[in-house]
C-alpha cells in the first residue's frame, strides 16, 4: 500500500452529528479511533485535510489540531509536516503512562483513579512490612513538605514520600509503576489544585499535611487497615477536589 494514498471521504468517520460536545476535540478523536480500530482507516493511509476535516465535523481549525495532537499522543497517526497526517501500524499494548498524553483535568482524573487503586494497598502493605529505617525516612520526607509548605519543594518531597511508601512494601513492582508514572502522580505538577478548587492555598497545603500524617502515623505504628484507609481517604479528597473543579470548568464552557 502506497504511504501516500490519500483515504477517500467515503471511508473517512462519518460526521459527528449536530449536537453540543464538551469537549469538541475529543468527539473528533473518538470518531477517527473508532474508524482506524474498525480497519475503515488502514495503517499508510492518509487522513483528510484540516479544512476537509472542519467541515466534517463542524469544527474549528483548532480542534481538529488539538483532536490529531491527541491522535499522535495515542501513537495512532504520524504527520509529516509539508505532506500530511497518516495512519500507523498498530502498536503492542504496553504498561508505560507518559506524562505527555496526561493534558487535561480528566487524565489526571484518570490518574488518581488508578492511584486509589494500587496505593491504597501499597499502603497496606508498607505497614506490615517497613523497616525502622524506612519509617524513619519517610518522616524526614514528611518534615520536608510541612516546612517547605507551596513551594516547588513540597511537590518533589511528596513524590519522594509516595515512593517510599512504594518501596516499603518490599515489592519492586509498586515501585516501577510509581516510578514510570513519575511526577504524573501528584496533581499539583500538573494543575494548581488549591487555585480550582477555590482553597486557599494555605488551608489547601495544611489539609494536605493532615493527611499525609495519618497515612504516616498509621504505617509507623504498623496498623495496616488504618494505612490503607488513610491513604484512600487522601486520595480521595484529591479526586473530589479535582472533579469539583471540572464540574466548574464545564458548566463556565457552557
Amino acid at each position: 500500500m502506497t504511504q501516500t494514498a490519500t483515504v477517500p471521504l467515503s471511508a473517512a468517520p462519518a460526521p459527528l452529528p449536530k449536537k453540543k460536545h464538551r469537549n469538541l476535540a475529543q468527539g473528533v478523536v473518538e470518531s477517527f479511533t473508532h474508524s482506524i480500530q474498525a480497519g475503515t482507516l488502514k495503517p499508510g493511509e492518509k487522513l483528510p485535510t484540516e479544512s476537509v476535516i472542519m467541515e466534517m465535523h463542524g469544527v474549528s481549525r483548532t480542534v481538529v489540531r488539538e483532536a490529531i495532537s491527541h491522535l499522535q499522543a495515542a501513537g495512532l497517526v504520524q504527520t509529516r509536516h509539508g505532506i500530511g497526517t497518516f495512519v500507523l501500524e498498530p502498536q503492542p499494548a504496553n504498561l508505560r503512562i507518559s506524562s505527555d498524553t496526561i493534558r487535561t483535568l480528566g487524565d489526571v482524573l484518570a490518574i488518581l483513579e488508578l492511584r486509589i487503586s494500587l496505593e491504597t494497598e501499597a499502603a497496606w502493605l508498607a505497614a506490615s512490612r517497613r523497616s525502622e529505617e524506612q519509617a524513619q525516612e519517610m518522616g524526614v520526607v514528611l518534615r520536608r513538605i510541612q516546612e517547605s509548605q507551596t513551594r516547588p519543594g513540597s511537590v518533589e518531597s511528596d513524590v519522594k514520600f509516595h515512593l517510599l511508601i512504594a518501596q516499603a512494601t518490599g515489592n519492586r513492582y509498586f515501585v516501577d509503576i510509581l516510578s514510570d508514572l513519575g511526577n504524573t502522580i501528584i496533581p499539583r505538577t500538573r494543575v494548581d489544585s488549591a487555585s480550582l478548587a477555590h482553597d486557599d492555598p494555605v488551608v489547601y497545603q495544611e489539609r494536605v499535611n493532615r493527611e499525609h500524617d495519618d497515612i504516616y502515623n498509621a504505617i509507623l505504628r504498623k496498623d495496616a487497615e488504618a494505612a490503607r484507609a488513610a491513604m484512600r481517604t487522601h486520595l480521595s479528597n484529591s479526586r473530589e477536589r479535582l472533579r469539583r473543579a471540572q464540574e466548574d470548568i464545564a458548566a463556565k464552557n457552557g
